[in-house]
């Protein structure tokens, strides 16, 4: 465990499953993680209509931009994750869940959902754009 940061889990609202309710950043240095979507080092769409390799796509840039700042997936404290369709990021929430534990195992930062209308990328395939902040020791 990380001893910069912690989790906020007020005994007071539902216990969280997969995300946290907050995160308490005790000191060091802040990432703030531009959204990533699913294009691999040579700018081409991971994964044509697939969120769920897209995930694991964007899963592995936001891991490459943490490694370049000298942190990990387990320094994230806030994710934000933008969907163009939530039902079918519901309908396989099994399968992101396993890729989500392939990278972060059992880390889970404060995470917000959100259905967009319309992401930059969309035109080129992306359904997915994910962006974050994590604190560094």
């Amino acid at each position: 465990m990380k001893d910069h940061i912690s989790a906020v889990q007020p005994r007071t609202l539902p216990k969280p499953a997969g995300f946290s309710y907050g995160y308490e950043v005790k000191r060091g240095r802040l990432v703030f993680i531009a959204g990533q979507v699913a294009r691999d080092e040579h700018n081409a769409v991971v994964g044509p209509g697939d969120l769920v390799a897209q995930f694991r796509q964007v899963c592995r840039n936001i891991h490459t931009v943490m490694s370049a700042a000298g942190g990990d997936l387990t320094d994230i404290v806030k994710l934000t994750i933008y969907v163009l369709d939530t039902a079918d990021y519901k309908r396989h929430l099994r399968e992101i869940g396993g890729v989500y534990r392939e990278h972060f195992g059992k880390h889970f930062p404060a995470m917000t959902l959100v259905g967009a209308r319309d992401l930059f990328d969309a035109d080129d395939g992306c359904l997915i754009e994910i962006e974050g902040v994590a604190a560094l020791p």
